[in-house]
């Protein structure tokens, strides 16, 4: 089973209508039978194109594709429950955002918006920082492609109070970090009460590379994911999500190169292909999961980096980068599919998310998703990034889509929102009420 990633550009429709089921068209006719999306993405937007990024599935068991549904798949929500404000906070991984694309520095913002709404769906690349994971209890830790499902209608999400987190690792050559991550494990259990009901060591390891798409976007090449799938089917009645922590190869300079001032610009090399197998781990399993990156060698724990960029301090001092994902994980709501065919209130579906907030320039699913759903979208100019979209072109009803120029104007934006509150009121000048005189109707 091959995961790799595949560029599209798909011809430009007139006034961007209808995007969703025409990008999902167009897809799906440039893919052979066997070929499976899992990760969609449009990198650019010209006068002739949208270019378009995929992580494609391929060499796939047909038992697997009976039971996985297309990414393309959706729902549109009938109503919106307003009994609660429930905000998505969307940092995407691998497209070197300003703000939250280094490790876990999107927390901060996470801790503000959670005093702001009920409820704040968000993804580990949000709040995964080594050693740190400062989750509001509020906030609901969601894989990336779960996210994508929900905003588009076709799971819910169901609240636990604990998860069983199966840990599964690469058994390293050098024990110290395979023992590392069992330690982390422990850990876990001895100081927040993790239920961590076995953790299994592969021998027969999977093969992750770190790549870099045209886009500049950090994306990779994964093989033998079957490794992986026939491991969690063989123990699903032990765990409720999974924990990953494996070898991902890259260049060896990538590790010196990526803490160095002198490459600030450096887009994270591990995040895309990690958010790659985490996609399609919970695609065709349906269960939380999340991956964070096995040290390759003790040359590479030893590297003198100095004092680094505050962003990427915790992985300068961290030896598994484990804990976060194990934290996260703990509480990771469960996933349900088909919700609007079940009748459960504590059931958390596509009615309830009263908000989408992203950085400027993202269109992927979750954005044309909430474009269909009529959810109000909030981008924000200050998290600068690799995508190079203008999103105010989109048919966006008024009113529904917000361009901000930081996470602190957005705060205030959706507190507004949440207030029943036209946001043009708050500043002034004021305009005039607008009046059109239809004069008299004759018959």
């Amino acid at each position: 089973m091959l995961l790799n990633e595949k560029e599209i550009p798909i011809p430009i429709i007139s006034g961007h209508k209808e995007l969703l089921g025409y990008i999902s068209n167009d897809v799906n006719n440039s893919l052979t039978s066997d070929e499976i999306p899992v990760r969609f993405v449009i990198t650019k937007t010209d006068n002739d194109n949208y270019h378009c990024e995929l992580g494609v599935l391929s060499d796939i068991d047909e038992s697997y594709v009976s039971q996985m549904d297309s990414i393309f798949d959706f729902h549109k929500r009938s109503f919106e429950n307003v009994e609660k404000f429930n905000v998505v906070l969307l940092i995407p991984t691998g497209i070197g955002a300003e703000l939250g694309g280094h490790s876990g520095d999107g927390g901060p913002v996470a801790r503000l918006f959670s005093a702001i709404c009920d409820n704040l769906i968000t993804h580990p690349n949000v709040v995964n920082a080594a050693d740190i994971n400062e989750l509001p209890e509020n906030a609901l830790y969601v894989e990336g492609s779960i996210i994508t499902r929900l905003l588009m209608g076709t799971v819910g999400l169901q609240k636990v109070r604990s998860n069983r987190v199966l840990l599964l690792i690469d058994k390293h050559h050098d024990k110290l970090f395979h023992e590392a991550a069992i330690n982390s494990a422990s850990a876990a259990r001895a100081a927040f009460g993790l239920d961590c009901p076995l953790v299994i060591k592969m021998d027969d390891k999977i093969l992750m590379r770190s790549l870099y798409s045209k886009s500049g976007r950090a994306v990779g090449r994964i093989e033998f994911i079957e490794k992986i799938l026939t491991v969690l089917e063989k123990y699903k009645s032990q765990y409720d999500a999974v924990a990953l922590s494996s070898l991902i190869e890259v260049p060896g300079h990538f590790h010196e190169d990526y803490f160095n001032d002198t490459m600030a610009g450096m887009v994270n090399p591990w995040g895309g292909v990690e958010a790659m197998l985490t996609h399609t781990i919970s695609s065709l399993m349906d269960i939380p999961s999340a991956h964070s990156p096995m040290m390759n060698s003790k040359e590479v724990l030893n590297l003198d980096v100095g004092v680094v960029d505050p962003r990427k301090s915790a992985e300068a001092v961290s030896t598994t980068y484990l804990h976060c994902v194990l934290k996260g994980l703990h509480k990771s709501p469960q996933i349900m599919k088909y919700p609007f065919e079940k009748n459960n209130s504590e059931l958390l579906t596509i009615s309830d998310i009263s908000c989408l907030v992203i950085p400027y320039g993202c269109i992927g699913l979750p954005t044309l998703a909430a474009l269909e759903q009529g959810i109000p979208v909030i981008a924000v100019k200050e998290n600068k990034n690799r995508m190079e979209n203008k999103i105010e072109e989109l048919p966006f009803t008024s009113g529904k889509l917000f361009i901000v120029n930081n996470y602190l104007e957005a705060a205030g934006l959706l507190g507004a929102i949440r207030a029943g509150i036209a946001p043009e009121t708050l500043r002034r000048p004021l305009s005039y009420t607008t009046v059109h005189d239809m004069g008299f109707f004759s018959s």
